[in-house]
């Protein structure tokens, strides 16, 4: 009992910070998007902040665009980070260098990465000059918009450089606390490279594919700083949209403003709870 009350005690600055700050907020905006606002005189709760969020045309585009964003940086990260980590544990010369370059992206900023792609990636950057040089095309504005468009192509492209490090990472330390015992196993009983990754590795990998995309997916859902600096004016993602509506001096728009951070964070917790619960599920129990 004395041991539980010392590690709650030595919890407790910890606790107390993320309970004020995160959870104090928390709860200022979830009553500030049902309209509570006593300095301007507003201190009846209801809901009409979320309904005219959900009726919103820009608000319905931010969202779609945030879920493709997501969905395809998630997808496309989490299938080359497999294919790396398979690669990556076979045994070859130059591997350990050939490991040591994929995860050297791995501390650099997504800010600072952003800023790389577009240096490359713009109609103004590396590429298009390169193209322009090479006599590929006339100038280098006609090159294909991969940055700063509508779809989001720019922001995918920097998430998927940025996550596929950090999924190969998990699935590698995975492929290598497996070991071939049952890749051999199963080429004893007659069972082909595919048939050996369908019905033995990718079942072993899968706790630690699920749990670690849902991290990418609830990441690249509620960033920020990329879509901000890679976006365009309209669609914006939620983040950028809510973040706008925020910088509004007008504060009969902080209940929508603060609607959309309260829908945000509901989906980021529901997928941190996903995560959660995978992550129990991928633990051996004897």
């Amino acid at each position: 009992m004395r041991r539980d009350l010392r590690i709650w005690l030595m919890l407790a600055p910890a606790l107390a910070v993320i309970g004020l700050l995160f959870m104090g907020g928390l709860l200022l905006g979830l009553l500030q998007s049902l309209g509570y606002l006593p300095l301007i005189g507003e201190r009846e709760p209801s809901l009409r902040a979320y309904a005219a969020v959900l009726s919103s045309r820009s608000f319905l585009r931010s969202l779609l665009l945030t879920l493709h964003v997501a969905l395809v940086s998630t997808l496309l990260a989490t299938a080359l980070a497999l294919g790396l980590a398979l690669l990556l544990r076979q045994s070859f010369a130059g591997r350990r260098a050939m490991t040591f370059i994929f995860q050297l992206n791995l501390p650099i900023p997504h800010l600072v990465g952003a800023i790389a792609l577009a240096q490359v990636l713009s109609q103004s950057g590396l590429l298009a000059r390169l193209a322009a040089l090479l006599g590929l095309i006339d100038d280098p504005g006609q090159f294909p918009v991969l940055v700063f468009d509508p779809w989001g192509l720019g922001i995918i492209a920097e998430y998927v450089w940025k996550e596929t490090p950090f999924i190969g990472v998990v699935l590698l330390s995975v492929l290598q606390a497996l070991g071939d015992d049952y890749e051999n196993l199963a080429r004893s009983l007659g069972a082909g490279r595919w048939q050996r990754f369908r019905y033995v590795l990718l079942p072993l990998l899968l706790p630690g594919i699920l749990s670690s995309s849902v991290i990418v997916f609830a990441f690249a859902f509620g960033a920020f700083e990329v879509p901000f600096f890679l976006g365009v004016a309209f669609p914006q993602t939620l983040p950028v949209l809510a973040y706008r509506s925020y910088a509004d001096v007008d504060l009969r728009a902080r209940p929508e403003t603060m609607a959309m951070g309260v829908i945000i964070a509901a989906v980021v917790a529901a997928l941190a709870l996903l995560y959660m619960r995978l992550g129990r599920r991928a633990v051996p129990r004897g």
